[in-house]
């Protein structure tokens, strides 16, 4: 049987006949939808007279949803078409064949209908029509047999994934944006379920699973696999949302065609932007499962979620924090961590597991204080961060860089409660872009075979330190930044120039400068506490009173920092000195670290009049893969070092010597 790639390339072929009026990244505007067509047409063959003769006998009797449930059951698929063409048909009469070909996606049921709308396939049918090559590409697709005895499903939405990735790379577009690659997913599948054996072997068990960035569907149907694989007894609702039209619609064409569980709504699969046009508000799910997009901006949707986070706090969905605005990636963690089920066994639900595929940047990015940082803080203080699993570069079609795979749960087992594993499976992969396809695919030049799958797999189950895998306490990712101060010296001197700066702002002081030019004389002090204090009794004296804002004026135009003058004590205090901004330092504490102890070894003996300002205190937590995976290398001997020089100098002193002879 041929396999995805040879009808990959079929259809890849009948896109050369679009050349002239379209441009190549425009071709997906034809042949997605076509696609998806001839697929439908081929998956709805053997019950297309079944259909029709039903259609004729309940017309005047049923209409509506009550119409359509019964033409859905005699096509035996949860979607059917009642129009007397098919793709022969249609190439039964190329005069006419734009208006039969609308008249026929008319004829579909309302929800595949719907995904030709969201295709908007109609615009593409006149634009064809006007160029004299609808007939040729009706005609190209109808020699395509996509029936599911030839394509299974499984393959067919390996060709979505193929075609997808093709055209993105003519258009220089994001192919991350659509879809995961396979093996990246049966890895999150396979760990996101390890922990429920015993749970989806019950019979009768019904569980819920959402991805709100789904592109093609890639991650609900690869969930839905491994659970007919594994627990063939369970059921798996699957939900999914995006907001990119031609990849929605392949995921809703998708999900039609496959036996997958349904709500009993069929409407599984939605558009609309997760973040702002939440598609399933106040409902929660026992599994999460997404690739959102990373690096890319939220600034459209910037000023509705901040409103929702200061309004709403935890109530709303990003209680926890906003990210910066140039990656959105953790506003789609909290998104899904709002829909979590709770832990109450006795109402039968379970909790629920999360796993997310981030770059390396939602590990570490922003400092304490920061919204990343406070957003990690929450998952981890709260013992929902179970592991972070670090895959190797150059797995993904759309870019070379490192991903990560973050899986949370608020029902951890006990040997993971308080703990967080990090596995580095970095250096685990197989060159090539997948098992059946050993060359590269776009960007993609690295696979996990089905053995390194259960090998990574192995590492997490295990739970053990070793040299791919390390366990953490929560708190070994926290720090406490202080705030280090160290006083402010000035050193006061009055100058010309320095007084007609001052005058030039402040005019009517004349006269008080005039009395301190002559009281203090224009020798420098290193000591400003007591030149200020002079300078109070000879304004008391005359009777003057200055404001803040001119007593601010006078110390900046009259001073200068100097490291040797006496520290400025602070203003209405009896102890302590100002800080100065400019030497002011942080250090991030380790929380199981205490901090005085921790300043005065790795501070104050260096800095002696430096000192914290506990008031200023941040708690602050990041998760360095690097550092935690480090490995020392020997160092050699300087001794060993200059032997080596001196025999290379050696080697070229003779090479220059044969030279010369």
């Amino acid at each position: 049987m041929p396999d995805h790639s040879y009808f990959a390339n079929l259809i890849w072929q009948i896109a050369d006949l679009l050349r002239g009026p379209y441009r190549p990244p425009q071709y997906e505007r034809v042949m997605l939808p076509m696609t998806v067509l001839r697929r439908f047409d081929c998956v709805l063959a053997p019950s297309r007279a079944n259909v029709l003769a039903e259609y004729e006998r309940r017309k005047g009797k049923f209409h509506g949803p009550a119409l359509e449930a019964r033409l859905n059951r005699a096509a035996g698929q949860r979607f059917h078409n009642r129009s007397e063409f098919d793709f022969e048909k249609l190439k039964g009469d190329p005069e006419h064949i734009a208006e039969h070909l609308v008249s026929y996606i008319q004829g579909f049921s309302e929800n595949a209908r719907g995904i030709f709308e969201f295709f908007e396939f109609e615009n593409e049918i006149d634009r064809m029509r006007e160029a004299n090559i609808l007939y040729l590409v009706v005609s190209k697709f109808a020699s395509v047999d996509l029936h599911p005895d030839t394509v299974p499903n499984a393959q067919m939405g390996l060709i979505f994934e193929n075609l997808i990735r093709r055209f993105n790379e003519l258009a220089n577009e994001t192919a991350g944006d659509h879809f995961t690659p396979r093996d990246v997913i049966r890895l999150m599948v396979s760990i996101l379920f390890i922990e429920d054996d015993a749970l989806l072997a019950t019979p009768g068990t019904v569980r819920k699973l959402l991805d709100p960035a789904c592109g093609t569907g890639g991650m609900l149907a690869e969930a839905q696999n491994y659970l007919w694989e594994h627990h063939p007894e369970a059921r798996l609702f699957l939900y999914g949302q995006d907001y990119n039209k031609r990849a929605f619609a392949t995921a809703a064409s998708d999900m039609l065609m496959k036996q997958v569980d349904q709500n009993g709504t069929g409407d599984n699969v939605r558009f609309g932007d997760s973040l702002t046009d939440d598609q399933f508000d106040d409902e929660t799910y026992d599994y999460f499962l997404t690739n959102p997009p990373f690096g890319v901006d939220w600034k459209r949707q910037q000023r509705e979620l901040k409103q929702e986070h200061e309004r709403r706090g935890f109530d709303g969905r990003f209680g926890a924090g906003l990210p910066r605005v140039n990656d959105g990636s953790l506003l789609f963690l909290q998104h899904m961590w709002a829909k979590r089920e709770p832990v109450r066994p006795q109402e039968h639900k379970h909790g629920s597991r999360l796993a997310i595929v981030f770059s390396g940047s939602p590990l570490f990015t922003g400092g304490a204080g920061s919204g990343e940082s406070n957003i990690r803080k929450w998952f981890i203080e709260n013992d929902w961060l179970e592991a972070i699993v670090a895959l190797p570069e150059q797995m993904f079609y759309n870019t070379g860089i490192g991903t990560y795979v973050w899986f949370l749960t608020n029902r951890k087992s006990p040997q993971r409660k308080g703990k967080i594993q990090l596995v580095d499976a970095r250096d685990v992969w197989t060159a090539g872009g997948s098992e059946d396809n050993q060359r590269s695919l776009g960007d993609k030049r690295r696979h996990l075979t089905s053995d390194q799958i259960a090998e990574i797999v192995r590492l997490y189950g295990h739970h053990a330190d070793g040299d791919k895998c390390k366990i953490f306490d929560n708190e070994d990712f926290g720090f406490t930044r202080v705030t280090v101060e160290r006083p402010l010296r000035l050193r006061y001197q009055m100058t010309i120039d320095r007084k007609a700066a001052f005058l030039d702002t402040a005019p009517y002081l004349l006269d008080d400068i005039q009395t301190i030019d002559k009281e203090l004389g224009r020798e420098p002090c290193s000591d400003w506490n007591a030149v200020w204090r002079r300078i109070g009794s000879l304004l008391e004296f005359s009777g003057s009173k200055w404001r803040i804002d001119e007593k601010k004026l006078f110390r900046k135009t009259f001073t200068q920092r100097d490291p040797e003058a006496q520290p400025v004590a602070q203003l209405g205090k009896d102890v302590g000195y100002e800080p100065d901004p400019e030497l002011r330092d942080f250090e991030n504490v380790p929380l199981k670290d205490d901090v005085d102890a921790y300043f005065d070894c790795e501070v104050r003996l260096h800095i002696p009049d430096a000192w914290m300002d506990r008031e200023k205190d941040r708690v602050g937590y990041e998760i360095n893969f690097n550092r935690q995976f480090f490995k020392h290398t020997a160092v050699r001997s300087l001794d060993v070092i200059d032997a080596e020089l001196k025999d290379a100098e050696e080697k070229i002193t003779r090479l220059l010597a044969d030279i010369v002879r």
